[in-house]
């Protein structure tokens, strides 16, 4: 049977359903029951017309009943939305995607997995919302659940010794794979066997629906599912918060007074700041899109556990430790003392939606300062007390550019990129997960360079991710367009060189600019 979430062109139609949502639906494939077409048949631009102009859902709320009001976006959904240029790529391209890798052992049963992940889109309204322009600026639109795409690959003929190597170039394969955000579920799967026992399994997601937080929950809801499918009853869950609940959250006074607390702060902080960049070797041709991948590096569990020690000795988290050193690699790359650096926080506020899966990523702008530092162990002061001042204050970060829009000027300088410097915090990935028999563990160790990745939106993007075995995996994603592989590898190397040295001597005099 057709997946109505496989079909791109031809005819569709507007269907409603007795809660008064709607669902765009094409006319290859059975009207499914308890909906009826309000709309068409015609293409699927007047269908999106339609619903973007004259049609009002009725959101079912928490105990089902019909609610009128529009389903209010999320701040971080709002800012998302402003770079929608009607395509059907949407929001940052259809390349703006998450994509997750595990290595499977055990037995896996396909008609399990199959009917697991259409449990979890069932379970996670976002995983099959759209967002949606109107006259207020937009909102969110949940959609009827429909099956997700699982494709299966058979590679038994690789050898028992090259199968990690295949793990992780079959891991790479995926994510350079699209995901347009019209999509829908906004959830892809994909299996590859090497024998009975042992297999990768890929879960990508846009990034519009999830984050990296999100995906490890999708992970061990997927689980529970898979598991209870093998025992043939019901997945054994507690009612899944769901992200429209956070967004009205976010527009409630108590999310307002919260955010007007740390105003002030942002206001005073980014006064006359702007976020370093880097310059790129070429702009991109016109008309050409991004072509983005990933230059993948180590930090041996050797210089981890030492930079590790150094961090306790002096009140500071790894993640400070290695921002500092970064930060000197900027001044003496840029020139620039003052320094902005953008990275992502969890952004969930506290306990009550750490089980909900959505788009919660928020970016925080840490502003350091870095004239007069005498050397290292000065720079790793200013940089942990930035720290600790800004990630109290996590606030959305469209009211902190309201406070301090001279933040975002370096975004539109086509002849530098914005990095963004981010420590993985997701603690899902760090523990095994059981589907069924069979053990499930996240590819987090990866060595081999990516010539095509999932994108970010403009500029580049530094990922650590501290590893099981205490070393440190590392990854500065780059468009290829605008960067020489070798001028990335070239920046890599001084970020760990610096690091080396920092280390080493912290007390040794920063270099002249």
């Amino acid at each position: 049977m057709t997946s109505p979430f496989d079909v791109v062109d031809g005819t569709f139609s507007v269907l409603v359903n007795a809660k008064g949502q709607h669902s765009l639906w094409p006319e290859v494939v059975a009207t499914p029951g308890g909906w009826s077409p309000v709309f068409g048949p015609t293409d699927r631009a007047a269908c999106l017309t339609y619903v973007a102009e004259n049609w009002t859902d009725q959101q079912p709320d928490r105990n089902g009943s019909a609610a009128t009001e529009l389903v209010p976006l999320s701040y971080n959904q709002e800012f998302l939305l402003s770079f929608d240029k009607g395509a059907d790529s949407g929001a940052f391209g259809d390349r703006h995607t998450l994509v997750n890798g595990w290595r499977l052992t055990g037995p896996v049963d396909e008609a399990a997995l199959r009917a697991a992940l259409d449990d979890v889109v069932a379970r996670h309204e976002v995983l099959r919302t759209t967002l949606e322009h109107d006259a207020g600026g937009g909102h969110q639109v949940v959609h009827a659940a429909g099956p997700v795409r699982l494709t299966v690959r058979e590679q038994s003929d690789v050898d028992t010794v090259d199968r990690d190597r295949a793990a992780e170039e079959f891991l790479h394969e995926i994510d350079g794979e699209p995901i347009g955000v019209r999509e829908l579920p906004h959830l892809r799967a994909d299996l590859c066997r090497f024998d009975e026992t042992d297999s990768v399994l890929v879960l990508s997601s846009h990034h519009t629906a999830t984050d990296g937080w999100s995906m490890g929950v999708v992970l061990r809801d997927l689980a529970a599912c898979y598991t209870a499918r093998l025992a043939g009853r019901a997945a054994d869950l507690p009612p899944a918060g769901q992200y429209q609940e956070f967004a009205a959250w976010q527009r409630s006074d108590d999310a307002a007074a919260e955010a007007d607390r740390s105003t002030a702060y942002w206001r005073d902080k980014l006064d006359g700041a702007t976020t370093v960049a880097i310059p790129i070797d070429h702009p991109a041709p016109e008309d050409t899109p991004d072509a983005y991948g990933a230059y993948r590096f180590t930090i041996d569990a050797r210089t981890t556990a030492t930079m590790t020690k150094f961090a306790r000795a002096n009140r500071s988290s790894p993640f400070m430790v290695l921002l500092a050193a970064y930060h000197v690699w900027l001044r003496e790359l840029t020139g620039v003392t003052d320094i902005v650096t953008p990275t992502f926080t969890v952004g969930r506020y506290g306990e009550r939606f750490a089980d909900t899966v959505g788009p919660f990523f928020n970016m925080l702008p840490l502003r350091t300062d870095l004239t007069g530092c005498r050397h290292f162990r000065d720079v790793l002061e200013r940089s942990r007390a930035t720290c600790g001042e800004s990630y109290t204050r996590d606030i959305p970060f469209a009211a902190i550019v309201a406070q301090a829009p001279s933040v975002t000027e370096a975004f539109a300088d086509r002849g530098k990129a914005v990095a963004a410097f981010e420590m993985l915090q997701d603690p899902s990935t760090s523990e095994d997960i059981r589907l069924g028999e069979t053990t499930c563990v996240a590819i987090r160790d990866r060595r081999l360079f990516q010539p095509a990745s999932s994108g970010i939106p403009d500029g580049a993007l530094w990922a650590l991710d501290v590893l099981p075995s205490g070393a440190i995996a590392g990854s500065l994603k780059y468009n290829r367009n605008t960067f020489d592989d070798s001028t990335i590898a070239g920046i890599v190397e001084g970020f760990l060189r610096t690091l080396d040295a920092a280390l080493a001597s912290p007390e040794q005099p920063l270099a002249p600019l």
